[in-house]
């Protein structure tokens, strides 16, 4: 295993992992283990950093290719990710799905509605508990 953390690249990837799932997925400590390493220095540090595409644009290939290949778990992860980032909307989420089903077929896109719904529910169910957060720290003041 090597030691990344001097690795600019490696840095910068582990931010923009971060960034990219909201704090809900980050970077395993450097030199833990190797494919940690390379997938935050190669695919966060390097591809998801090109100017090329916004993080938004890069979600929606990724969530077209999951919707072909299958991955619930994965699924919910990049549209919970959407939805806090305020990349997609609900609706916009669920249209996803709706695009694929064509091109990836039914029983593939049939697997990702729960997940599409918990993610929403969770999004929603957040937002009402930071809500409610700021509400009772404004009466504490």
């Amino acid at each position: 295993m090597t030691d990344d953390s001097s690795d600019e690249k490696w840095q910068i990837g582990a931010e923009k992992l971060t960034d990219v799932y909201q704090g809900m997925v980050s970077a395993a400590p450097p030199g833990l283990m190797d494919f940690s390493d390379i997938m935050t220095r190669d695919l966060f540090g390097g591809i998801w950093t090109r100017e090329q595409l916004d993080v938004a644009q890069r979600r929606l290939i990724v969530m077209g290719v999951i919707a072909a290949i299958g991955g619930p778990n994965t699924w919910k992860l990049q549209c919970k990710s959407a939805l806090k980032r305020g990349e997609l909307t609900e609706d916009q989420v669920r249209e996803v799905l709706i695009q694929a089903t064509p091109y990836v077929g039914y029983p593939r896109t049939a697997e990702l509605v729960g997940p599409t719904e918990e993610a929403i529910s969770e999004c929603r169910r957040e937002a009402a508990d930071a809500d409610a957060d700021t509400v009772a720290g404004d009466e504490a003041d």
